[in-house]
């Protein structure tokens, strides 16, 4: 059975607001762990964002409770009344996410019956403690970084496999390949981009995220290559010119890395283009369907290219 971070800092919290609270001489000193459990978070942003909006919404809510009880009376109508006009404030105020935690709060001066400086101290007190144990575990947030270089190792490994199967096609008409690199890179992909917005959130202050922009990108990249395959498998003649592409396509797939040596090869299209202008015409129907699929998988590995040059390597 494997225990997350989220659960170690649950059970770690928890004691430790409790006993806070309890050497305070809080009533309810159990209520702090409660609001600390419903503020544990899976990263560093979700956490501040959860933090303010729980904290703005319980005072929201102590504030209600005195006008509301004070004025109907301490009777049950008196807590139907109260989350009426309580919940759409907090909806408008965008702090919805504290509703649960103020709830505590609200049935804390319910069950007083008299709401006073005392009461309200002992309650901001609770939300203080139960709150800031939950954002100060919430600050230590495991390091994501080996977990997205597995990812970004697997992804490329996956990205040269597809790229030197069509180089091979091209060069022998090859199609024994299974294409399982496509369905894994797609999930790699899936889980990479997941795995890389939590990295943005648990590095707030950082301008720069390059595991996000590279994962994006290379998204993007896959997008074409799937795009090139029914255009590749179209072509059913060998000729110099798929000789010449199923070349190019094997040294790309040896520069697949987070390095850009894009404006190489967008150097090598163009002569490539220059070429197919200068070569012969077909002389068969079959071979000019074939030249103009070559062509055509020129322009999306061109793509491909101009999406690499934009990514900026950064720290990867």
């Amino acid at each position: 059975m494997k225990i997350g971070y989220r659960t170690i800092k649950t059970a770690t919290g928890t004691p430790i607001a409790i006993w806070i609270a309890q050497m305070l001489s809080l009533t309810n000193f159990a209520s702090a762990g409660i609001l600390t459990i419903l503020c544990i978070q899976n990263t560093r942003k979700r956490s501040i964002v959860s933090a303010s909006s729980r904290f703005a919404a319980c005072l929201l809510a102590m504030l209600f409770s005195f006008l509301i009880f004070e004025t109907v009376g301490y009777h049950p109508l008196a807590i139907g009344l109260m989350l009426i006009l309580f919940i759409p404030a907090t909806v408008k105020l965008n702090i919805k996410e504290g509703i649960v935690t103020s709830s505590v709060i609200i049935l804390h001066l319910y069950s007083y019956k008299n709401i006073d400086q005392e009461t309200l101290l002992n309650e901001f007190l609770l939300i203080v403690v139960g709150i800031g144990v939950a954002l100060l575990l919430n600050l230590y947030m495991p390091s994501l970084e080996g977990k997205l270089r597995e990812k970004q190792r697997l992804v490329e490994d996956n990205f040269q496999v597809m790229l030197k199967e069509i180089a091979t096609f091209l060069r022998t008409g090859d199609q024994m390949w299974s294409g399982k690199e496509l369905t894994d890179t797609a999930s790699l992909l899936e889980e990479a981009k997941s795995l890389s917005y939590k990295d943005v959130e648990n590095h707030i202050l950082r301008n720069h995220h390059a595991y996000y922009h590279y994962f994006q990108m290379r998204l993007k990249q896959f997008e074409l290559l799937e795009r090139m395959l029914p255009l590749i498998s179209r072509i059913h003649h060998t000729s110099e010119q798929s000789i010449m592409i199923a070349d190019f396509f094997d040294e790309l797939a040896d520069h697949v890395h987070p390095g850009n040596t894009a404006v190489i090869f967008l150097e090598q299209i163009k002569e490539m283009k220059q070429k197919f202008k200068e070569s012969d015409l077909p002389e068969s129907r079959e071979e000019f369907e074939s030249r103009a699929s070559l062509f055509t998988l020129l322009n999306e590995i061109e793509q491909y290219l101009i999406i690499k040059r934009s990514f900026k390597k950064s720290d990867i």
